[in-house]
């Protein structure tokens, strides 16, 4: 009796503390890299540790981006979108980024999901040099360079709210 009692605890315990370092289950993620002429879309695995480019949407029409953004959504069961804010270098928003709030103003009452905005200064360029090393030529590969640049502002918001669960957890 004692020693089932005692392997009883065991058990909790293990369960406990597999509990304790199992990470708190992400929210699934769809970034956006929002130009004129296409929309770069990355998605990140369950863990929420790595944004993939997935897809590069050519724009034709808001009902139709909207249409194929839609079938990303619910394929993924996203839960929120992350989009990327062109902000000037000296920190105001310019047409560009107005622009885009507007699309993402739209976009919000079409598919009923809440939006964070990340700040992507120079995440083209750094998409295009991350094919430089890959000996790819950017100029033949705007649809990858669309994807990458969406995979770095979605890595950002991602590597953001991980930090912030740390600092937060810390505190309690």
């Amino acid at each position: 009796m004692i020693e089932e009692r005692r392997w009883q605890d065991e058990e909790l315990e293990k369960g406990r503390k597999a509990q304790a370092n199992t990470p708190a289950p992400m929210i699934s993620a769809l970034g956006l890299d929002v130009g004129r002429k296409r929309i770069g879309v990355a998605g990140c695995d369950r863990t929420g540790l790595i944004a993939t480019g997935l897809t590069t949407i050519e724009r034709t029409s808001f009902e139709k981006d909207v249409e194929q953004i839609r079938q990303l959504v619910n394929e993924r069961d996203v839960q929120i979108l992350v989009i990327g804010l062109p902000y000037s270098m000296d920190g105001s928003l310019g047409f560009q980024a107005r622009q885009i709030q507007k699309f993402a103003t739209r976009i919000v009452k079409a598919l009923k999901l809440p939006i964070e905005y990340v700040d992507e200064r120079l995440t083209s360029f750094q998409a295009e040099q991350l094919l430089i090393a890959e000996n790819r030529s950017p100029s033949r590969h705007k649809e990858l360079i669309d994807r990458k640049a969406a995979a770095l502002i979605l890595q950002q918001w991602l590597d953001a709210k991980r930090a912030r669960s740390k600092s937060s957890s810390q505190i309690c």
